[in-house]
């Protein structure tokens, strides 16, 4: 674990480093991602293994969410980096005409990266690939409540990166307390609202951009011609991989009354032929078991599946509970486990008024109908930060889909294009031909 000095001495490090353009030209940012891409590679057994003890996740699981995540996104902004980092140069009209505008895609500087501990790995590095491919340096502290993957981040950060330009810092929250003290030009985190709030007062202090990532409940709104064995296949993955820790997962469900046992009763038989009892992985820990097991204590709702837990093992039963009204105890927080609520509602008018007034601009949101037109037509009627229709979860995994929140759900879009649109500074530039 570095001491105070050392972080400090890295950050300046790193200022000096970016103020000498060491990491500036798009050759060097296109080095530095292949040596980063060969890294996560060279060690994917190690990766492997560090997630499997710390979140029970399984190597395929690992492959598709983890590592295949930001392979994805480093491939997608190794195809066009070359030419998103090109001046936009274009003849100004008006009473500028006669003259030459110019738009530069700039680096910021020095980047601080907060990743969080439900995909430790592709969320501390996807963010980082965006902050290289724009020419910044990076400091990224990963989740002190996963150390095996802390541990291996570090790891592949120091085969591919001289610590000039990128580094990772571990530690808990006295590490990152200093580090959100210092002058940084970028701040990216991942993780609570609570903590969002304290990175962004840390960032106002710097006067510096922020990017938060952050949560909510997310609903699923059933319609009344939904294929609902296609909802329950959907369901059965997007809710209950990584035990529920996906901040884009489904919160709650939302359907007709009409369709509730029915419905209810098809994901029960699913969940107990697919899971046998068992979670996808396993709970971060003892205190979120608790947590979840108290929900299950105080809710008014029928648990119709699930509910066991065993603390020891961070095991917790895929659970539906029916019967949840929108003052449920299940209903006032994200739940953040493979729990899942199904409230029922007599018309779309009803659904979308609660969901606005109640829990308004989650993360993602999400609706199942035949009819897609009315289907998008309900999505545009609600802020969200994204949105499918007849899928759930997986437009994460997509790096030409802007991903972000809005609101108490977070600020700010990356993946792709936008990764690295939001680590740059669009500077304008205007010349006058003295020929």
């Amino acid at each position: 674990m570095i001491n105070q000095q050392g972080i400090t001495e890295l950050f300046h490090g790193q200022k000096r480093a970016f103020l000498a353009g060491k990491t500036q030209s798009v050759e060097q940012r296109t080095a530095a991602l292949h040596k980063l891409k060969q890294a996560i590679l060279a060690n994917r057994e190690a990766i492997h293994h560090a997630l499997e003890s710390d979140l029970g996740k399984t190597p395929d699981i690992v492959d598709l969410a983890e590592i295949g995540a930001v392979i994805e996104e480093i491939d997608g902004v190794l195809a066009g980096l070359a030419g998103w980092a090109e001046d936009e140069v274009f003849p100004l009209s008006g009473f500028l005409a006669g003259s030459e505008g110019r738009i530069c895609a700039e680096p910021y500087g020095v980047c601080y990266i907060i990743g969080p501990f439900n995909y430790p790995f592709n969320l501390a590095l996807t963010p980082l690939v965006g902050a290289i491919a724009a020419g910044n340096t990076a400091i990224i502290k990963p989740s002190e409540a996963t150390p095996a993957t802390s541990a291996v981040i570090k790891t592949v950060v120091e085969q591919a990166f001289a610590a000039e330009w990128v580094a990772v810092v571990e530690g808990g929250r006295a590490e990152n307390e200093l580090l959100l003290s210092l002058p940084f030009d970028f701040f990216f985190f991942t993780g609570s609202p609570a903590v969002g709030k304290i990175v962004m007062k840390a960032a106002a202090e710097h006067l510096a951009p922020v990017v938060l990532e952050l949560g909510g409940k997310c609903p699923v709104v059933v319609f009344e011609d939904a294929d609902l064995d296609h909802l329950v296949e959907r369901l059965a993955f997007s809710k209950y991989l990584n035990s529920g820790q996906t901040c884009v997962a489904p919160d709650y469900l939302l359907v007709p009354e009409a369709l509730r046992d029915t419905l209810a009763s098809k994901l029960a038989a699913a969940l107990r032929a697919g899971f046998n009892g068992q979670s996808i992985g396993k709970v971060v820990s003892e205190r979120q078991i608790e947590k979840l097991a108290g929900y299950l204590e105080k809710t008014g709702g029928n648990v119709v599946v699930g509910g066991g837990y065993d603390k020891a093992s961070r095991q917790f039963e895929p659970t539906v509970v029916t019967h949840v009204g929108w003052d449920d105890a299940l209903m006032q927080d994200e739940i953040f486990g493979p729990i899942l609520p199904i409230i029922t509602y007599a018309d779309l008018d009803e659904c979308r008024q609660n969901i606005i007034t109640r829990h308004a601009k989650p993360l993602a949101l999400y609706a199942f109908s035949r009819d897609e037109e009315r289907a998008l037509a309900f999505i545009k009627s609600i802020q969200s930060g994204d949105a499918q229709i007849n899928d759930i979860l997986t437009h994460v995994l997509s790096a030409e889909l802007p991903f972000g929140g809005i609101g108490p759900s977070g600020m700010g879009k990356y993946h792709g294009k936008a990764s690295f649109d939001v680590y740059s500074h669009r500077r304008s530039v205007r010349t006058v031909s003295c020929k």
